[in-house]
């Protein structure tokens, strides 16, 4: 007999359809995964084993085949660890194959039975309601699965508890979608002194989700202004939240269920790599390109982040979503993201960051050029006296300023039109 249970591999924000397929055939005592799979799933036969051993049973003294179907999709992560085992029942005959066969099936078991939280599990909930199936999930992560609409989900905290539910004996309720949460702000704007041309610039920034480049000395309020653009966004709209929460539950970020109505606001240091800024790896991860999609990207020190670090974000920043390719796989993450770079511009305090007519500092020239001509809008920042006033310097930044914006604008509208 061979016992079927639906699942799925997570490519991207894609959730591609895997059947689990065990078969207990007669013969010397063996457990074979087989299907493409990486060290984790292989090593899932002993989370299996020792989960069945902690609820009563044992494996049968026969030979144990586990196909994970189709053979040539690479299958990663933990989250087979529930489907196999549930192949495994049906296969023995403690659960009824047929059930099995109508959910999708993820999580991770530990030693002692308990169901552990993975990643993904809102992206199986919305491909188990296109496939009109239910989903067999974690219980921590039932509110999560909840959000894909109107189809029955199984939040178990354990193998004992999921056993008897499918025989009826004690049936676990349907959870309830997670509260969204509130949308959360940082610092505001009125906790920043002076520096009116700079916020001027972050308001013009905002309104035209321009990207923004800062350049002022160390102390001047680059980082803090930064990180109040957020609560002056527009605030997501359900569609929007709902691709925020898909970027977080794959990245294993979705704290409790709860969708995120909140921008994201991320800042990677400038010793972050390729791979850790727009994704790929081993495992072919989000970055945080993606993991600030429909937010703020914030590069501080600019010009130390290395320039073929810089580079890769040129195409994310004008397709609006990353295409990493990799021989094990093709897989592409969304990256809609509001750029903000600070840096300080030279030794010398006060030279500005940007010169229309492209004189560019000695401290920006080590940057990507192409980069920094993707920053719309450049402001310079200076430290402020005890008094918070830059005195007559706020008058010529303000000038400078909006020279620098129509300036700029002029040249995009003049390529453009070319």
């Amino acid at each position: 007999m061979v016992a079927l249970v639906p699942t799925v591999a997570f490519l991207g924000l894609e959730a591609r359809a895997v059947e689990v397929q065990v078969q207990v055939t007669p013969g010397l005592p063996a457990f074979v995964v087989v299907g493409l799979a990486d060290k984790a799933v292989a090593e899932s036969r002993e989370r299996v084993r020792g989960a069945l051993s902690a609820i009563g049973l044992a494996l049968p003294p026969k030979r144990i085949t586990v196909n994970l179907s189709p053979a040539d999709l690479p299958k990663e992560g933990s989250h087979y660890d529930l489907a196999v085992a549930l192949g495994l029942l049906g296969a023995m005959g403690v659960v009824d194959a047929e059930t099995l066969a109508a959910h999708v099936v993820v999580g991770e078991l530990g030693l002692d039975g308990r169901i552990a939280p993975t990643p993904g599990v809102l992206l199986a909930a919305l491909h188990a309601a296109e496939r009109d199936l239910g989903l067999v999930c974690p219980a921590a992560q039932g509110p999560e699965a909840a959000w894909a609409g109107s189809i029955e989900v199984v939040a178990a905290p354990d193998l004992m508890a999921l056993l008897d539910h499918f025989r009826g004996v004690r049936p676990l309720p349907q959870p309830q979608p997670g509260e969204a949460g509130e949308a959360l702000f940082g610092p505001d704007l009125s906790q920043v002194k002076g520096q009116e041309s700079a916020k001027r610039a972050l308001e013009i920034a905002a309104a035209g989700g321009h990207n923004l480049l800062m350049a002022g000395p160390p102390g001047a309020g680059k980082s803090l202004m930064a990180a109040c653009l957020p609560g002056i966004l527009p605030d997501l709209t359900p569609a929007e939240a709902l691709e925020v929460s898909m970027v977080a539950s794959v990245a294993g970020t979705l704290d409790g269920g709860r969708l995120s109505r909140t921008r994201p606001f991320r800042s990677p240091h400038h010793s972050a790599s390729m791979a850790a800024l727009v994704g790929g790896g081993l495992k072919l991860r989000p970055g945080e390109v993606s993991l600030a999609h429909l937010g703020v990207l914030f590069l501080d020190e600019l010009p130390e982040f290395q320039r073929p670090v810089l580079d890769s974000l040129r195409q994310p920043l004008e397709t609006g979503r990353v295409q990493i390719a990799r021989a094990n796989g093709h897989v592409t993450f969304p990256a809609r993201v509001q750029l903000v770079a600070a840096m300080n511009p030279c030794g010398r305090v006060g030279l500005s960051a940007l010169v229309p007519k492209g004189r560019w500092s000695r401290r920006s020239s080590t940057s990507s050029r192409p980069m920094m001509m993707r920053s719309v809008i450049a402001s310079t920042i200076w430290r402020l006296s005890s008094s918070g006033r830059s005195g007559q310097r706020i008058a010529r930044l303000r000038a400078s300023s909006k020279a620098s914006v129509l300036a700029t604008e002029l040249r995009r509208s003049t390529s453009i039109c070319a």
